[in-house]
């Protein structure tokens, strides 16, 4: 093909580009005209062309700059390690705080029932249940069962007599407290570690109100067999009270109580109750001590 022949076939391919053309709308039944409008070849090239690159461009900026892009197959998200790292980081801390309440609610169980509370150890691993903790094995060397029944022997007393030196600190601490008569009645039975007696009895009407010794936070209250309705405070400086034998209990589990507030119905409920009255204990660093020494019955 000459050049001469190249340059018409070019002039005619413009010329097809360059003819306009009508585009009329009818109405199909009595052919009346709509609407209409003159187009080119060239004009609809680049309107379709114009009309692709703009969707091409919002297509872009939806899936780099809106949350759609999750929803691509293949397409990861580059937060998601991120997230990842941070959810297990939340997942050991939660079941962290989850172990050690369960071990702080299982000790003031154990301390209601009169039992040793656990020492909270990472080695111990995360018991699932009460029966757990129970089959625990704690291993001590002879130099140190040597010296805890020693130091035992010598102190099986002290916690009445108060002649130790860790008793002492605990006055200390005690003395800056200003505690409130959870009943007002008559004592019926002393405080006696000797057998295992950690409270003491008081009597007092039917129907009286039991009240709060301290401000604090209520950590149980529940219905046992051997101690009937039950209800346990903690409170600044490592202080647990424990009222026992009630009615009812006004309170629940979590809930911040004042000194003074009725939390009880005095009551003779539970297995170890002879008689409508109160036990009340006073605990201070896991050790029982004498409420008899610190509130004026």
């Amino acid at each position: 093909m000459s050049a001469q022949d190249k340059i018409s076939n070019w002039r005619k391919f413009r010329r097809k580009l360059s003819n306009k053309y009508r585009f009329v709308v009818l109405n199909d039944d009595n052919y009346e005209e709509r609407f209409s409008f003159r187009l080119s070849r060239l004009n609809v090239f680049i309107s379709v062309g114009i009309t692709s690159i703009i969707l091409i461009v919002f297509t872009i900026f939806l899936i780099a700059f809106t949350p759609l892009r999750e929803y691509i197959p293949g397409y990861t998200d580059v937060t998601l390690s991120r997230r990842v790292n941070t959810l297990l980081r939340k997942t050991d801390s939660l079941e962290t705080i989850s172990r050690q309440k369960n071990l702080y609610i299982e000790n003031i169980k154990r301390i209601i029932e009169g039992k040793e509370t656990i020492d909270d150890s990472t080695k111990m691993g995360t018991p699932e249940s009460s029966s757990d903790y129970d089959n625990i094995v704690y291993t001590r060397s002879v130099e140190d069962s040597l010296l805890r029944q020693e130091y035992e022997n010598e102190a099986s007393y002290d916690l009445y007599y108060n002649e130790n030196d860790e008793l002492r600190l605990q006055n200390q601490a005690t003395s800056s407290h200003i505690f409130f008569n959870p009943l007002k009645g008559f004592i019926t039975s002393e405080f006696d570690i000797s057998v295992q007696h950690y409270g003491i009895d008081i009597a007092s009407k039917k129907n009286e109100v039991v009240k709060a010794t301290l401000d604090g936070t209520v950590i149980f209250a529940n219905w046992t067999v051997a101690t009937g309705y039950t209800i346990s405070i903690q409170h600044a400086g490592n202080f647990i009270s424990v009222y026992k034998h009630n009615s009812v209990l006004l309170k629940e589990e979590g809930g911040q109580v004042k000194a003074g507030e009725p939390i009880a119905i005095v009551g003779e409920s539970g297995e170890l109750s002879t008689g409508a009255h109160l036990h009340f204990e006073l605990w201070h660093n896991g050790s029982p001590i004498n409420p008899r020494e610190y509130i004026a019955f």
